[in-house]
């Protein structure tokens, strides 16, 4: 079986034919544009898919379009009933638009459930039956992924892992909520956290670790925190104290065999790893009785959304 997995993101749609055995075959990719009406957007995205089918020819028909889609997805019927980022998504039926005008049969998903069930299939966590991962980019999102299966709950809505407590009355999330771990493990709040320290330390390292990135992200902390810096290491000491109590609850809720870490803070590979897992390994409820929970780097890259999203016709 051949299907179109397709990743819609924030700035880009990225898609690619897959095979059933995991293999990416041609991958495509077009702009974004975040205040376009949906039926601008998927009009399009079914006009690209029809061009690239008509296109590429394989030894098989193409069989289906499995969507990651960002926000509040009900994959029964295909409905986003809203995304954050995207102001004019309310209550939009994507799977019948875009089934209207490919005349191919179309199963959504959340993104982050996608990109965990295709690194769950496919990717670094091929080897486990129980896996959690969170993606550490601009917010925090997750899936769960239980015998090869996506665990989402009702509707395919659940499994909003950015949004439990870890800071009751904390910091505001995008959400409207407080304290949530989007507040404090996405890139998003480790940038503004590295910005406050640059304003209030003149003498950090992060100064020369901002030139050398050449804009302020977060892998400034790292960088800084990598020589020596002491502000560089708090930073990134209290960026673990937040992630890691965000995987303690996952722990200990779903105790997974596996955690994987994707997104950009996640880049830091082991740096990132060894001190969360030693975090784990001290701190979790039952963890000297229980197997050790590995933490692992996403291996999929781009592809683990497009993947994951196909592997919803792979049953």
């Amino acid at each position: 079986m051949i299907v179109l997995g397709i990743d819609v993101g924030g700035t880009s749609i990225k898609g690619a034919a897959i095979r059933d055995n995991g293999e990416v075959l041609d991958r495509f990719s077009v702009d974004m544009d975040r205040d376009a009406t949906p039926e601008v957007t998927f009009g399009g995205l079914a006009e690209l898919a029809n061009k690239f089918i008509k296109e590429h020819k394989y030894d098989e028909p193409i069989s289906g379009i499995g969507l990651g889609i960002p926000g509040l997805i009900n994959k029964k019927t295909g409905e986003v009933a809203s995304s954050p980022n995207m102001p004019k998504w309310i209550n939009f039926n994507i799977k019948n638009y875009i089934e209207e005008r490919t005349h191919l049969p179309v199963r959504i998903v959340n993104d982050a459930s996608a990109a965990a069930l295709g690194e769950a299939r496919f990717g670094v966590g091929k080897q486990y039956n129980y896996l959690v991962m969170i993606t550490l980019g601009t917010g925090v999102g997750g899936g769960i992924v239980f015998d090869k299966q996506l665990i989402d709950g009702n509707e395919g809505k659940g499994a909003q892992l950015g949004h439990g407590l870890v800071e009751v009355n904390g910091r505001l999330c995008g959400c409207g909520r407080k304290g949530c771990l989007e507040a404090y493990a996405s890139a998003t709040a480790l940038i503004k956290e590295t910005k406050k320290s640059l304003e209030e330390h003149p003498e950090s390292l992060l100064h020369e670790a901002v030139k050398e990135v050449g804009k302020v992200d977060a892998r400034a902390a790292f960088i800084a925190a990598r020589k020596g810096d002491k502000e560089g290491q708090r930073l990134v000491d209290e960026y673990v104290f937040y992630l890691g109590e965000g995987l303690l609850n996952f722990c200990n809720l779903l105790r997974p065999e596996i955690i994987v870490l994707s997104g950009g803070v996640a880049n830091e590979g082991e740096y990132l790893i060894s001190r969360l897992e030693s975090y784990l390994s001290t701190r979790g409820y039952g963890m000297k009785n229980s197997p050790k929970v590995v933490i692992r780097q996403a291996v999929l890259g781009y592809d683990s959304g497009k993947i994951g999203a196909a592997c919803l016709f792979f049953e």
